[in-house]
């Protein structure tokens, strides 16, 4: 902007003698000093919707009602704005901002180049983002979250882990444990039952290492000779065959026959005609260490009630289980046996 500076001193004329040459106003002055208040006029910002260039500065600005800042605008020193809206719209794609009792509300939409669509700050938020854009909450500290007793919370595809978490009267659907499903809405996986009638050995393998106990249930089951049932555990795929300290005592009616073994868990057979059928259960006490009891009655032959009990300290992790005749010659001739485990 040109300010206005008069060429000519007009009234240092009125003083001089007449005669004096300089006392006669010219034309020529009269033209230049108009020539410089057109200049200084066209270079002015008008008083009304002004238009400015360049850097502007004001010392004091007080901005009331509704003002529009576009392009790259900065304020410096003191500057007061009052009223609303204080920006009723940076450009197309950016928040608006009014004056919410001196603080500044978004209600304008947040553009796609910044990440999102936008809301309302008084509408329901959603907030989407992807690649770049990709939403990132942490809190930190001590913090609260409240979430709504209605609607859908999340919906996630992938696997998570939830660490020192308390869940109070869930409801689980299709529950596994380890990648294993287990039975109904419990904690209990049930193996496939096996039929023992035939063989010296009915094996269950590739059993998960989270297991921390197990069910072995008989039904019926029998041997062709005078061999005691045997249950060994193991790890890496091999059955554990010796520092079992194992023992069992049949109630019977012809007298009370006890049996003991280091090679795996032992329960009283000692006839062919007698089957079997119980539970038997192996829990884990501490690290590889297990120890069993159960207790097996008679469908045929002779009435007995089968009891037993032992510990056997595994070298690593417990991933299998079998069970054979303890003289590993006689063969399974009847009945079924599966395994349940927790």
């Amino acid at each position: 902007m040109t300010n206005y500076t008069k060429s000519t001193n007009f009234a240092t004329k009125d003083a001089l003698a007449s005669g004096n040459a300089l006392k006669i106003v010219k034309g020529t002055e009269i033209d230049t000093e108009f020539n410089n208040i057109a200049t200084a006029v066209a270079t002015k910002a008008d008083s009304a919707s002004p238009t400015f260039t360049g850097t502007t500065t004001i010392a004091t600005l007080a901005v009331t009602g509704a003002s529009t800042l576009t392009g790259a605008s900065t304020l410096t020193g003191v500057a007061t704005l009052s009223s609303q809206p204080i920006l009723s719209s940076l450009t197309a794609s950016k928040p608006v901002f009014t004056d919410a009792s001196k603080g500044l509300v978004s209600t304008g939409t947040l553009g796609a180049d910044q990440g999102g669509t936008g809301v309302a700050n008084n509408a329901a938020m959603t907030v989407t983002g992807s690649g770049n854009f990709a939403y990132t909450r942490t809190l930190t500290g001590t913090t609260n979250v409240t979430l709504p007793t209605t609607g859908t919370l999340a919906t996630l595809s992938g696997t998570e882990t939830f660490t020192n978490k308390t869940l109070t009267s869930p409801t689980i659907n299709s529950p596994t444990i380890g990648g294993t499903p287990v039975i109904g809405a419990s904690l209990i996986a049930r193996g496939t039952v096996v039929a023992s009638t035939s063989g010296t050995t009915i094996d269950f393998g590739s059993l998960p290492s989270w297991i921390k106990r197990i069910t072995v249930m008989f039904s019926g089951v029998s041997i062709s000779g005078t061999a005691h049932l045997l249950l060994q555990i193991g790890t890496g795929g091999t059955p554990t065959t010796s520092g079992y300290v194992s023992s069992s005592l049949s109630f019977a009616s012809a007298g009370s026959p006890s049996v003991s073994s280091t090679s795996g868990y032992v329960f009283y057979d000692g006839s062919a005609t007698q089957t079997l059928s119980g539970n038997i259960i192996i829990s884990n006490i501490t690290s590889n260490t297990w120890v069993t009891s159960g207790n097996l009655g008679t469908t045929a032959g002779q009435v007995a009630v089968v009891v037993g009990a032992g510990t056997v300290a595994l070298g690593g992790v417990l991933d299998n289980l079998r069970i054979t005749t303890s003289n590993g010659t006689d063969t399974f001739d009847a009945g079924s046996i599966n395994i349940m485990y927790e």
